[in-house]
């Protein structure tokens, strides 16, 4: 029936808008972790940011969060270090 489908597909959104949500709490961790931190290794900024959230996420998920503010540019892997990020102001 229409409503099943209708309830299916608003059910389909609130998951979507709930993603988009802890996709945004993971960036904003990220960066409020390194601006404080400026310089830090991988593993660290995993801890960091898992201690942060509320939500549970995981450590792919949080990757895939670094390597899209690496590509808008609010963090680079450090040159000298490829286990580090930096904090591009």
């Amino acid at each position: 029936g229409g409503a099943g489908a209708a309830r299916a597909l608003a059910r389909a959104k609130v998951i979507d808008a709930v993603a988009r949500d802890r996709q945004y709490a993971v960036d904003a961790a990220i960066v409020r972790v390194m601006k404080a931190r400026k310089t830090l290794p991988h593993q660290q900024l995993l801890a960091e940011i898992f201690s942060r959230l509320k939500h549970p996420a995981t450590a792919a998920d949080v990757k895939l969060r670094i390597e899209s503010l690496i590509e808008r540019e609010y963090l680079e892997r450090d040159a000298h270090q490829p286990d580090f990020y930096n904090y591009l102001a």
